[in-house]
């Protein structure tokens, strides 16, 4: 279904996609960078959602590539720029360029109209640039959610953080990004810093189950995932247990990096 938007379409267009914000010769046509952000908290793999200032839409946070700029820069400045975040694990995972997709002609306002023409008639320029065929880069982040500090871009109402469960329809093909984005980290889940990045410093076993469960979208047992971990020996144990268990309480770990690094170069084989 193609997305409607309002007449406060005129407004976004004329504040925010003027030549005075966007200047079409700082950028790289033809290509962009769209970043699928995960946290993880209350037992829940979330991704970093914008939602737009126009209707109820969301998109996830991407950005053009700058003239003199390396793609993979132009990913971290779109990481730090939502999130504030640096040095944080960033991996491209693949290239989006499928010869029709979607685009602004695919957003109208109330009357049927592209946004694409209200945008012609504000800003010829940046029109003929944006009609050209795009192709976009994808790269996924593990970021902790407690130390983000969040900030919505220019065309959007706020940043969220949306369950992977139950991630609302998206603007253009973000969705597909999102599926294509889990179908990769799935498959290179042992060869990922996902724990480590995504966890709190002190941990128990079952919080590491919970969340491979959250990636994998499955239930996995819970003798089995306990023995092979620790088999894994990356493990420090430490002396104080968790408090408030109703039950036995449970040890606390915490992760031995040299030996967590040099078994992901490897392939922990967890899973």
């Amino acid at each position: 279904m193609k997305p409607v938007i309002d007449d406060v379409t005129s407004y976004i267009v004329q504040n925010y996609l003027s030549i005075n914000v966007f200047d079409i010769n700082d950028y790289q046509p033809g290509h962009s960078v769209d970043c699928v952000i995960f946290g993880y908290q209350d037992q829940e793999l979330k991704i970093l959602l914008m939602k737009m200032k126009f209707g109820e839409f969301y998109a996830l946070p991407g950005g053009f590539i700058k003239i003199n700029e390396h793609i993979d820069m132009a990913a971290q400045r779109v990481l730090y720029d939502r999130t504030g975040l640096k040095d944080i694990f960033l991996e491209q995972f693949y290239t989006f360029g499928a010869e029709k997709r979607p685009s602004l002609w695919d957003i109208k306002n109330e009357k049927g109209e592209p946004l694409f023409e209200q945008i012609s008639e504000v800003n010829p320029e940046l029109a003929i640039w944006l009609e050209k065929r795009f192709m976009t880069t994808g790269y996924f982040a593990f970021v902790d959610i407690n130390k983000a500090a969040l900030s919505p871009d220019i065309a959007s109402a706020s940043c969220d953080w949306v369950n992977v469960a139950n991630i609302p329809e998206l603007l253009f093909d973000h969705s597909f990004i999102v599926q294509k984005c889990l179908e990769q980290i799935r498959i290179q889940l042992n060869y990922l810093p996902i724990s480590k990045s995504l966890l709190p410093e002190t941990f128990t076993i079952s919080d590491v189950q919970k969340l491979y469960e959250a990636i994998l979208g499955i239930k996995l047992v819970r003798s089995n995932f306990q023995r092979k971990f620790l088999k894994l020996d990356i493990l420090i144990r430490l002396e104080k247990k968790m408090t408030g268990a109703s039950n036995k309480a449970p040890y606390l770990y915490m992760f031995d990096e040299e030996k967590y690094n040099a078994l992901l170069q490897k392939g922990i084989g967890l899973i």
